[in-house]
């Protein structure tokens, strides 16, 4: 299956982003991919007000994006925001998902591990999801993560106990000292923990646009990267905006599973 990994730089309004998540779509299609990964917050940047653009899986952003998928019959996972429930002192929240929509595919994904982390408090607003999420399209299994889940790889190797050969990591990654070598080291590790391709599809670096953030709110540093089952990166990107391909086969992570049994392997405490 060809997949394509759309590096983009989203802003405030929603209708702008649809647009260049609709353009990025028709450039992946016409470039054979049969699925494309867009990155965490494409429905909104982060460091803009969320509780007032949550909606629905069967709101009107989703339905367009729905619609897109079945227009060019590709697979389209992009991050948006969905309506949460309040906290137990009563303040409102969004949940972080991950929409997957396309031929034969209909899942969400709800971000379990919240970025409260180098200054930032993504529970402030954000409800925590808890459950894995699997789907299958092209023939493989694909499981997803979001961002700051890339830390922890028990969510992984859950996914590839569910059958997952691929795991996809959606992300608006923070910047700062190490971090962008930080979001490349865990990619391949995670890739390595589970014999696993990994789709790590970041937000693009808004200062590469000239564009100046202010605040603490993760707004991207780019880096995307197809890794392999032997934590090998296949494609990458920088810090710019872009589109990269990759055909991912799953007798690749067959061998993998045979030379490095690491699933089979794994022992409980």
């Amino acid at each position: 299956m060809r997949v394509a990994l759309a590096q983009v730089i989203t802003g405030r309004d929603l209708d702008g982003n649809l647009r260049i998540l609709e353009e990025n779509a028709r450039r992946a299609k016409e470039g054979g991919a049969g699925l494309v990964v867009f990155p965490e917050a494409m429905m909104r940047a982060f460091g803009n007000s969320l509780l007032d653009i949550a909606e629905p899986l069967d709101g009107p952003w989703a339905a367009r994006v729905r619609e897109l998928a079945k227009e060019l019959e590709l697979v389209i996972v992009a991050g948006m925001f969905t309506p949460g429930t309040p906290s137990e002192s009563g303040k409102a929240r969004v949940r972080n998902t991950l929409l997957a929509t396309g031929p034969g595919v209909e899942a969400s994904y709800d971000k379990i591990h919240l970025f409260d982390a180098f200054g930032f408090a993504e529970s402030d607003t954000v409800e925590p999801g808890t459950d894995p999420v699997t789907f299958d399209a092209g023939g493989l299994t694909f499981g997803l993560a979001t961002c700051y889940d890339i830390r922890f790889p028990a969510l992984f190797t859950e996914n590839a106990r569910r059958g997952a050969v691929v795991n996809i990591v959606s992300a608006s990654w923070g910047s700062g000292p190490g971090k962008a070598e930080q979001w490349q080291l865990l990619a391949r590790a995670r890739a390595v923990d589970t014999t696993t391709f990994v789709l790590a599809c970041g937000q693009g670096d808004p200062a590469t646009q000239g564009v100046e953030t202010k605040g603490t709110a993760p707004t991207g540093v780019g880096y995307s990267a197809v890794v392999s089952p032997f934590g090998q990166v296949l494609e990458s990107l920088e810090g710019e905006p872009g589109l990269i391909f990759a055909d991912l086969d799953a007798t690749v992570v067959q061998e993998a599973r045979q030379k490095l049994p690491v699933l089979a392997n794994r022992r409980d405490f």
